[in-house]
C-alpha cells in the first residue's frame, strides 16, 4: 500500500500526459483548463486506492480513475451553469472565462471522453464497469434534478434531502471505489461493501460540504463562503433549523430566504447565527459523525488484514476533520 499523496502524485501525471489540447481549441482548452484546476482528486484516489487495497496494480486502474474524474468535472462545469457561479476552486468557472455555449459543448465532450477510457479493458470488465459508471451517472442527474427541484419548493423533507445529496454525490464516491474492486475481481461481497462504505463516506463528504460552505474560512475552502444561503439552499443546516428553530427564530429564516439583497453580507451572518443558536450547527456534526460510522461499520466487514483497512480509516477520519 502507498500513501494518499503517492495516489494523487501518480493520477495527477496520468491525467497531464492524457489531457492535450487539440483542435478545435476552443472545446478543448476549457476542459484542459477545469481539469488543471486541481481540486482534492477524493474520486481517482480512491478507486487507485481500493485496486490496491484487494491487492491489484494499481496502474490498471488509471483509466478508470480517469473516467471517473472527468465525469466529476463534466457535471462540475454544467453545474456552474445552472448555478450561475463564479467561482470554482478559487479560480473564474469555464462558462464565465469563455461563455455558456462552451460550457455545455465542451461539457458534452468531457461526458463522452470518459466513457472512451474504459475501452482498453477486458471484455467482462468493460461491461462490469460500463454498467456501474451508466447507474451511477444517470443517479447523478437525477440528485442534480432534485436539486433544482427543491430551489422551488417550500416542504422539502430531510429524508428528501439525504437521497438527493447521496445521488448527487455519494454514489460517484462509491461507484469510484466499486471500480478499483472490481479491477481486481475480488469477491461481490467486498465489492458491495466498499461500495457502501463509500456512499456513506460520500453523504458524510457532502453535508461536511454543506458545513463548510457557511462556516468555512473563505481562504481555504476555494469556494465563495455563505454560496448557498446567497442562493437560498435548502441545505441540512437550513432544514434542520426549520426543525429546531424557536417561532420568531423560523420566522426570520423564512423572511431571510424569499429575499436577495444586493449586498448579501449581513444576510448571511444573521442567517449563520440562527443555524448556531437553533443547534442545527450541532445537529449537522452529528449527522457528519453518523455517516462516517456507518462507513467504518461497513469498512469493519470487508475481509482484509485490519492491517490493509487501516489506510482507509485513516483517510476517513481526516476527511472530516478537512477545512477544504
Amino acid at each position: 500500500m502507498h500513501s494518499i499523496e503517492f495516489y494523487r502524485t501518480e493520477f495527477i501525471k496520468y491525467l497531464e500526459k492524457k489531457t492535450q489540447i487539440k483542435d478545435p481549441k476552443n472545446l478543448y482548452e476549457p476542459i484542459s483548463y477545469i481539469l488543471g484546476l486541481g481540486g482534492k482528486r477524493l474520486r481517482p484516489v480512491l478507486t487507485l486506492l481500493t485496486t490496491d487495497l484487494f491487492g491489484g496494480d494499481y496502474t490498471k486502474a488509471l483509466d478508470a480513475a480517469l473516467a471517473v474524474e472527468v465525469f466529476h468535472n463534466f457535471s462540475l462545469v454544467h453545474d456552474d451553469i445552472m448555478d450561475d457561479a463564479p467561482i470554482r476552486r478559487g479560480k473564474t468557472t469555464v462558462h464565465e472565462k469563455w461563455d455558456i455555449n462552451t460550457g455545455i459543448l465542451s461539457g458534452d465532450a468531457m461526458l463522452i471522453n470518459s466513457y472512451q477510457f474504459f475501452e482498453d479493458y477486458t471484455v467482462d470488465e468493460f461491461k462490469e464497469l460500463v454498467q456501474l459508471f451508466s447507474k451511477t451517472a444517470i443517479e447523478v442527474c437525477e440528485g442534480q434534478q432534485y436539486d433544482v427541484d427543491f430551489e422551488t419548493r417550500d416542504d422539502v423533507t430531510i429524508a428528501e434531502y439525504l437521497k438527493m445529496i447521496e445521488y448527487k454525490t455519494a454514489v460517484l464516491v462509491a461507484a469510484a471505489m466499486k471500480m478499483g474492486a472490481i479491477i481486481t475481481a475480488t469477491s461481490k461481497e467486498n465489492q458491495d461493501l466498499v461500495y457502501e462504505f463509500g456512499r456513506n463516506l460520500g453523504i458524510a463528504f457532502q453535508l461536511q460540504d454543506d458545513y463548510l460552505d457557511a462556516f468555512g474560512n473563505p481562504e481555504t475552502f476555494g469556494k465563495q463562503v455563505g454560496g448557498d444561503i446567497i442562493e437560498n439552499k435548502k441545505t441540512f443546516l437550513y432544514l434542520r433549523a426549520l426543525e429546531l428553530s424557536s417561532p420568531s427564530e423560523k420566522e426570520t429564516l423564512l423572511h431571510l430566504y424569499s429575499i436577495a439583497p444586493k449586498d448579501a453580507t449581513e444576510k448571511i451572518e444573521a442567517i449563520k447565527n440562527v443555524f448556531a443558536q437553533s443547534g442545527s450547527v450541532d445537529a449537522t456534526k452529528k449527522e457528519i459523525e453518523k455517516y462516517t460510522q456507518r462507513a467504518f461499520t461497513c469498512l469493519n466487514q470487508i475481509r482484509l488484514s485490519e492491517e490493509r483497512k487501516e489506510i482507509l480509516r485513516v483517510f476517513g477520519e481526516n476527511l472530516m476533520k478537512r477545512t477544504v
